[in-house]
């Protein structure tokens, strides 16, 4: 159905992992989607260790007789052995993620490539994994790795539905984007969508005074900080956490965190939907 793609143009922390991986688990409870969680990153366990314990996740393992006479092992490099050879099947991106929440949400974990330049030959081949995967997903959500060369990033890019560019509340930030916007028509698309990653409403930079100092037009989203949900997302919690808080109360503490996750959500869903209107 759709490709949702997040990305920042600054090699420091945005927030941005940790943005989508809100995203992605809300919208895998609270919404009847199948969802894919694409983590593209070059030795960086940050997504994974969202889900699982650290050391405690075993990396999926094809083993069956199907797979074994294309030499697969597991997850993308796998995937990627498999695809080469045109024997694939709709479910065949399923096969190689590891579940999270059954027939809700799926993780395509990072690639194992220890050298660079092994990852950036993998890298070629996300755009031909995004496609097959957008054929049994309703929603993927990628994770692009700031480590990815310009080409490749570029290729994931032109295949996304949807754009989510993390900036922060950094006035060297955002004046960076204001720069970028004028200069660069990549960010005039209809498809942008502007997030403020680990977001903080007691920032003279919040919301509303970004949106001003900007003069953008679009609504600009936030994924606030939340202590819990950062010490979730490094004890491999983050669906415990998400479960506690299916139906908090007004009065709770992290009630604010939930209502913004579910308003970017919300701002996903709308932008797909007037998109589609405009096919």
């Amino acid at each position: 159905m759709a490709i949702i793609t997040f990305k920042s143009n600054e090699l420091k922390e945005t927030g941005q992992t940790l943005s989508l991986v809100a995203l992605a688990t809300q919208m895998a409870i609270e919404h009847n989607y199948k969802i894919l969680v694409v983590s593209t990153n070059f030795n960086d366990l940050t997504l994974e260790t969202c889900y699982w314990e650290p050391g405690k996740l075993n990396r999926p393992v094809i083993g069956t007789q199907a797979h074994a006479s294309v030499g697969v092992d597991s997850g993308v490099e796998g995937l990627i052995r498999v695809l080469t050879t045109n024997k694939t099947s709709t479910e065949i991106v399923k096969n190689y993620s590891k579940t999270v929440l059954r027939d809700r949400l799926d993780v395509l974990l990072s690639p194992r490539a220890e050298k660079y330049d092994e990852y950036i030959q993998l890298c070629s081949n996300y755009p031909e994994v995004l496609r097959m995967a957008d054929r049994y997903y309703d929603l993927i959500f990628v994770d692009l790795s700031s480590r990815m060369r310009a080409e490749e990033a570029q290729n994931i890019i032109n295949v996304s539905d949807v754009i989510i560019v993390n900036i922060t509340q950094r006035l060297k930030n955002i004046n960076d984007f204001i720069e970028l916007k004028e200069t660069d028509e990549f960010y005039k698309r209809k498809n942008i969508m502007l997030l403020l990653g680990r977001y903080d409403s007691h920032s003279k930079y919040n919301v509303k005074n970004v949106t001003r100092y900007m003069k953008e037009k679009k609504t600009i989203f936030a994924v606030p900080y939340n202590t819990l949900y950062f010490e979730a997302c490094s004890e491999g919690k983050v669906i415990d956490f998400f479960l506690k808080l299916k139906n908090i109360d007004e009065n709770d503490r992290n009630h604010i965190f939930v209502s913004e996750v579910n308003r970017a959500n919300d701002g996903i869903i709308y932008k797909l939907q007037e998109l589609q209107m405009k096919i």
